[in-house]
């Protein structure tokens, strides 16, 4: 049995004027993510047994 072809989605206008303004200026260039302090792994100090020990 053949499948029924798929329903074609919604007209958006906002996708529509995006999609010219790709054509006629170009993709945005990709964005370039920078670390923020409250996404960086906690530091943690060393013990003194551990300090000791590697001196």
């Amino acid at each position: 049995m053949a499948t029924k072809p798929r329903k074609p989605k919604p007209f958006r206008a906002t996708k529509e004027v995006k999609r010219r303004a790709r054509l006629a200026l170009g993709a945005p260039p990709a964005v370039q993510r920078h670390e923020t302090p409250q996404r960086k792994p906690p530091k943690h100090k060393k013990r003194l047994l551990e300090q000791e020990a590697e001196a």
